[in-house]
């Protein structure tokens, strides 16, 4: 049995499957292990920053904590300064004074600025730099020092003057320097150099304060916003942070982008190594079947070419024994064998090229090719034939049609050894029609169905495994339809199918 070939075709295919599926299996592997490692490394350095934010968040707060003692203090100090004029301004006459004015003396922080009725400042003492030298109390000014209701001084003589004063400046350099410091640690959150994506809220989670390393253009999306809060709300706990001016905030983070990125790239790889394999399998069996097919048509050209001069000859000697006084008995027979030597010559000339279906009536080939075939078979072969009525006209090529069926016949016969019966049903569909050929043979195994129509395949001891493969590319490639084996049981019998257009 001349099957060793595709075995052992089909023991490279599994045997180069498995090599294949254990290297990209393990790249896939360590690749996986690469990711995760990046991953766990990219994840505790997200929790090593927010770590870090949250105990710059507490030394935030401490600092707060801090300067609102101080913010106590100065604004004692700022009140205490303001009583000490009024009771200078209001005092008796039989009052000591000394105390006012060594608290006023010792005042060298607190701005002070006094002005007439019509706003022309006539002193000043611990004025900012950019309000030194100023004349006159404008509107600037009035903002700076709103925060504290000015002090009426009244001399008499109808002359009224007033008291402007401030925070101190100590309080005012450290304000800044605090605001600062929340402004940095705000940039500092949103901006970090691990890109860690971001969101500060405020309290009640209703307003964005800041973000970072997320798309500015995206942000403006509620339902982008919502999503990303609960993605961060789901992998980390939000931290919480009261700022002096800002109030409460709630920051949120998540993992960067490359650890949501590197999640999908074992799986992206294996669709890379599937769709180059595929791709690669695909073009060596598209090169494969072309150079087959080359194979096939010089094979059957040279074939067609060298029955051609010997065919040639035998009609000349066929001519002959014709002219002679007593002509020979057996003439008539070489014809017939010469015709048929013809046949196949023609058959191996249009397999080796590219023949143009003709307008052929199928009922009338078929039957035609069967009657031929079943008087060359022992009468112990029982043939039931089975056609529609009437002409059925479809583009054929007809000395390649009559090949398929023979070789199909043929096979059949061989498969049943010394008796048994042929069937043969041909039924129209409109669209298609489809011709079933069977058998009482052996059958064919499941496991050898697929291997049938290769070229060298074949069960018999003296056979050469090319009728089948013939038949299949006649039928598919002139005819554009389908065989196949539509089924097959192993002591019953097979079914062969083919389909084709009308």
């Amino acid at each position: 049995m001349k099957t060793n070939l595709y075995t052992n075709k089909k023991r490279w295919k599994w045997a180069l499957a498995i090599i294949a599926l254990l290297i990209i299996g393990a790249s896939l592997w360590y690749t996986n292990h690469l990711v995760k490692s990046l991953a766990e490394q990219e994840s505790r350095q997200v929790k090593m920053w927010a770590a870090t934010m949250e105990q710059h968040a507490v030394m935030m707060q401490s600092t707060e904590e801090f300067f609102n003692k101080v913010s106590e203090q100065e604004q004692l100090r700022v009140d205490l300064l303001a009583n000490a004029y009024r009771r200078l301004i209001d005092i008796s006459s039989n009052e000591n004074t000394a105390v006012y004015l060594d608290i006023i003396r010792n005042n060298i922080s607190i701005p002070l600025v006094l002005t007439d009725e019509n706003g022309n400042i006539l002193s000043s003492n611990n004025l900012p730099p950019e309000q030194e030298g100023k004349k006159t109390f404008d509107d600037e000014m009035k903002k700076a020092y709103s925060k504290f209701q000015p002090i009426k001084i009244d001399p008499g003589y109808g002359i009224i003057q007033w008291l402007y004063y401030n925070e101190s400046l100590n309080y005012t350099e450290l304000k800044a320097v605090l605001e600062g410091m929340i402004d940095h640690f705000m940039d500092e959150i949103t901006l970090n150099s691990m890109g860690v994506p971001v969101i500060i809220t405020n309290e009640d989670q209703t307003q964005i304060l800041s973000f970072g390393n997320l798309d500015s253009l995206m942000m403006q999306d509620t339902n982008y916003v919502r999503q990303q809060l609960a993605i961060m709300r789901d992998e980390n706990d939000p931290l919480q942070i009261e700022f002096m001016n800002k109030g409460k905030a709630t920051i949120f983070y998540r993992t960067t982008d490359l650890v949501q990125q590197m999640r999908y790239y074992p799986v992206i790889q294996f669709v890379v190594f599937a769709l180059f394999l595929l791709i690669a399998y695909l073009l060596f069996s598209y090169a494969r079947r072309s150079e087959q097919n080359q194979v096939w048509a010089g094979m059957a050209k040279e074939t067609a070419h060298q029955l051609g001069t010997p065919i040639s000859s035998l009609m000349g000697w066929v001519e002959l024994l014709k002219m002679q006084d007593e002509p020979f008995v057996g003439t008539y027979e070489m014809e017939k064998d010469i015709e048929r030597l013809q046949i196949v010559t023609d058959r191996f000339s249009k397999i080796g090229s590219v023949p143009v279906p003709e307008p052929t009536d199928i009922n009338y080939l078929i039957r035609d090719t069967m009657d031929y075939l079943q008087k060359r078979f022992s009468k112990k072969f029982e043939f039931d034939i089975n056609l529609p009525e009437g002409e059925l006209i479809m583009p054929l090529i007809p000395s390649l049609f009559r090949w398929v069926l023979e070789n199909l016949t043929k096979n059949s016969v061989d498969a049943m050894g010394d008796h048994g019966k042929i069937t043969l049903n041909l039924i129209d569909d409109g669209d298609h029609i489809h011709l079933d050929l069977s058998d009482t043979g052996k059958g064919i195994p499941k496991s050898k169905i697929k291997q049938v129509f290769n070229p060298g395949y074949t069960s018999k001891k003296r056979g050469w495994g090319l009728g089948l493969s013939l038949a299949k590319r006649i039928i598919e490639d002139y005819h554009k339809g389908k065989i196949y084996v539509k089924s097959s049981v192993v002591g019953e019998g097979t079914t062969f199918r083919i389909t084709l257009r009308k």
